[in-house]
């Protein structure tokens, strides 16, 4: 495990232009069920372990915003990955700039809408207009250690070891599925004034916090 990940940190591995695409949905696919997982239980925890809430604005268990900044910490730091500290420093940065932009523009372009605010939240030290605090951006930079040195290498050697064929089928499948999901929620059923996943959620009773 140690050679490997050795290898891994020294070595740039070349894959071809379709495993490479393949990979990319595969980290998209993980990194947003992976935010699901951390505001399912992080919500659970905000309530004073009362109640779990279902976070997101999909019918699958994923949400974009963690998607989107796996794929801006990847890109920006993957060739700094030989410094682990650079590549924690760096995605806080990073993390901080996108959630302070993502917070903001939905709170002035969608009419005061707040899917998340740090001055409601638990440990919101260093809140910044509620849209970021230090225990997010902290936490999203330890994240960015998983996903440098545990998911993207776990994705190629997965890339290496399955079928190519089978890889990318899957690996693609997986993520249009989930953006499709995303489409709908997000554009379609608005339009056609559709049933989203929040509404039909709330009538199945579950504690839902749309994002």
């Amino acid at each position: 495990m140690k050679k490997k990940m050795l290898t891994y940190i020294n070595n740039d591995i070349k894959f071809d232009k379709m495993t490479f695409i393949s990979i990319i949905c595969l980290i998209i696919v993980i990194a947003g069920i992976f935010g699901f997982l951390y505001e399912f239980f992080f919500y659970y925890l905000n309530s004073g372990m009362k109640t779990f809430y279902y976070r997101g604005g999909n019918f699958l268990p994923w949400i974009n915003i963690y998607a989107i900044g796996s794929l801006l910490i990847f890109f920006i730091t993957y060739k700094r990955r030989k410094n682990p500290f650079k590549v924690f420093m760096l995605s806080m940065v990073i993390c901080g700039v996108l959630e302070y932009i993502a917070g903001w523009g939905i709170y002035n372009f969608s009419n005061g809408a707040r899917y998340w605010d740090y001055n409601t939240e638990i440990l919101n030290f260093g809140n910044l207009d509620g849209y970021i605090c230090f225990r997010s951006v902290f936490f999203f930079g330890l994240s960015s250690l998983l996903l440098i040195y545990g998911i993207v290498p776990f994705c190629f050697f997965v890339a290496k070891k399955m079928n190519k064929k089978v890889f990318i089928v899957i690996s693609v499948a997986l993520c249009l599925l989930i953006l499709a999901d995303e489409l709908y929620n997000l554009s379609i059923a608005r339009m056609l004034d559709l049933p989203r996943a929040s509404d039909i959620y709330k009538q199945l009773g579950f504690n839902y916090m749309e994002f």
